[in-house]
């Protein structure tokens, strides 16, 4: 019924922009003079039924199930709720839920059958009802937009004023989302820092989140310390900044001043397809070919190579980063006025002083930004260091070894039923929150970068 809602809703806004553009249009060969055109008349009258029809609809879809679920368990016989958590009653919900949908798992009561027979109900009216509504509330605007035709009404204005509104909405709901993410990240980390003291967090060299479960097992006690967490994150990223920087300039550079057209038309698109590779094939590579070739030239050579390294999960990250860089260095030189590599090239320079001498210099702004953008990428990659680096936190610098990231920790504290009122749950908000301020850090120098040394050319 979703679905045939929406196809609803869109065939509403269409016959509404073609019956108030003809009506527009028989106005204006009527010898009427319109204030606006007559697809704007259209547009206004799609707007109109489009916006408040959807935002209904989705209005609809975010709180019915909760509405049902209500009805459903309020139904229920008198007491059978009586002395249960709140979790048994999810799990009741649940279960009820799973029987409306056709998934019978042993022998259920039958009041939970009944249960699931008045939610099957309740779903099947919600759809037909929210089906009616949605003609009705559509019909009624396309009658309210036919009306607004005529040589006085000023539907660009009209039509503009609603498109404006939707971009303020776009923008606030952009930035409440973000503002909603920090407080939450914050919160959590007072939380946090309530049961363990943030100098331990902050300057603790030993990150073992492990917290007991009686109250006798003294050894079992977490130690809460981010530095080898975000020492082995360093460690991972700079090796991949190592690995891609060179390879991305260099590309971007052979593409953009040194290759054929033939070429560049080619090579280009074969090099950014690694920026649409799902990281979980990067770390299947990883895994499968360069940890094994990485553990077979240490036994070659004598050299100490752990079997989850921190160089195997960099090189592949490397691999991953290269069109960031390439893509960014070359827009760069792109924009580049061509007039001073026609000076530079009528002075007497050749090709390569061009480049290093005019170019670069002149592109070095978009190039860093390239780079540190790079940088937060690999931050926050997760899924090649899960797969490629290991779980193990440890203070140590050496890429040959078996380290973990910031965001690795995240997710595997945040693995399975979460009680959100031990330390070990509310850490991953505490990485989280010093992730984002990282992060936040870097982008803040990439535009400071930028707008320092940026060239502005006529």
């Amino acid at each position: 019924m979703t679905l045939i809602a929406f196809l609803l809703l869109f065939a509403a806004a269409i016959l509404g922009y073609v019956l108030n553009r003809s009506a527009a249009r028989s106005l204006r060969a009527g010898g009427a003079q319109l204030h606006s055109l007559s697809t704007f008349h259209g547009g206004f009258a799609a707007l109109l039924v489009l916006v408040p029809t959807f935002l209904f609809i989705i209005l609809w879809l975010l709180f019915h199930a909760s509405v049902l679920d209500r009805l459903t368990m309020g139904g229920l016989p008198a007491g059978t709720l009586d002395g249960l958590d709140s979790g048994a009653t999810q799990l009741i919900l649940a279960e009820i839920k799973s029987i409306a949908g056709g998934r019978i798992f042993g022998s259920p009561e039958p009041w939970k059958i009944e249960a699931a027979e008045r939610l099957a109900g309740y779903r099947a009216m919600s759809a037909n009802l929210m089906l009616g509504l949605t003609a009705l509330l559509a019909l009624g605007l396309l009658v309210i937009a036919r009306r607004t035709v005529s040589p006085e009404f000023r539907a660009r204005q009209r039509a503009e004023g609603i498109i404006k509104g939707l971009m303020i909405f776009c923008s606030s709901v952009a930035i409440f989302t973000t503002i909603g993410i920090i407080a939450s990240l914050v919160f959590e980390t007072v939380r946090f820092f309530q049961m363990v003291p943030w100098h331990e967090f902050l300057f603790g060299t030993t990150w073992e989140p492990q917290m007991p479960i009686r109250a006798d097992q003294i050894a079992a006690e977490g130690a809460f310390g981010w530095l080898p967490v975000f020492l082995g994150t360093l460690v991972i990223t700079v090796v991949a900044l190592f690995f891609a920087v060179p390879i991305g300039l260099l590309s971007a550079i052979y593409l953009n001043e040194f290759a054929s057209p033939r070429f560049r038309k080619f090579a280009k698109p074969v090099l950014e397809v690694l920026a649409g590779v799902p990281t979980v094939v990067y770390g299947f590579f990883a895994v499968l070919t360069i940890a094994p070739a990485l553990r077979t030239f240490g036994e070659m050579t004598g050299l100490p190579i752990a079997p989850n390294t921190a160089m195997a999960a960099g090189l592949v990250m490397g691999v991953m980063l290269i069109p960031f860089i390439s893509s960014f260095a070359d827009d760069a030189l792109s924009a580049v006025p061509r007039a001073l590599r026609d000076g530079a090239l009528a002075l007497g320079a050749t090709r390569a002083e061009t480049v290093l001498n005019v170019l670069f210099p002149a592109a070095i702004p978009g190039i860093v930004g390239g780079v540190l953008l790079a940088v937060s990428r690999a931050i926050g990659e997760t899924m090649i260091v899960v797969m490629a680096a290991g779980l193990m936190a440890k203070m140590t610098i050496n890429p040959l070894d078996s380290v973990t990231t910031v965001t690795v920790q995240i997710v595997t504290l945040l693995i399975g039923d979460t009680s959100f009122d031990s330390p070990k749950t509310l850490a991953a908000f505490a990485l989280g929150f010093m992730l984002f301020i990282v992060t936040l850090g870097i982008n803040v120098l990439a535009l400071r970068i930028v707008h320092k040394y940026r060239e502005i050319y006529d």
